[in-house]
């Protein structure tokens, strides 16, 4: 059988088919995947956590580097004291444990 235009432009058709089918059959396999768990952003935390659960609000970004600045917690570039995270930034003031760890976690670049 000669090789002509009219079979390898059917080729290429068949190849291109199956290519649409296999990126298909990928889309609906990840589809099953499950999303990868969230952590709680105490956890991240770790001991600090725990303190500032225990701590008085309303609470101010100095006196909690005064209660709790030697507490370290773990950034992108290791760890760093709580009182480093927070020196970048003016004495704000807390009305719960969730808007600390939601600053101190931005602040970390979480």
């Amino acid at each position: 059988m000669a090789d002509d235009k009219q079979d390898r432009d059917e080729q290429a058709d068949r190849e291109e088919k199956r290519q649409r089918e296999r990126e298909v059959e990928e889309t609906q396999t990840r589809s099953d995947e499950e999303e990868p768990m969230r952590v709680d952003p105490g956890e991240e935390l770790g001991d600090l956590d725990k303190a500032l659960k225990s701590h008085d609000y309303p609470v101010t970004t100095n006196e909690l580097t005064e209660a709790y600045g030697d507490y370290e917690v773990e950034t992108s570039s290791g760890k760093k004291s709580l009182e480093g995270v927070f020196s970048t930034t003016d004495d704000q003031v807390y009305d719960s444990v969730d808007e600390v760890r939601r600053d101190i976690l931005d602040l970390i670049g979480r």
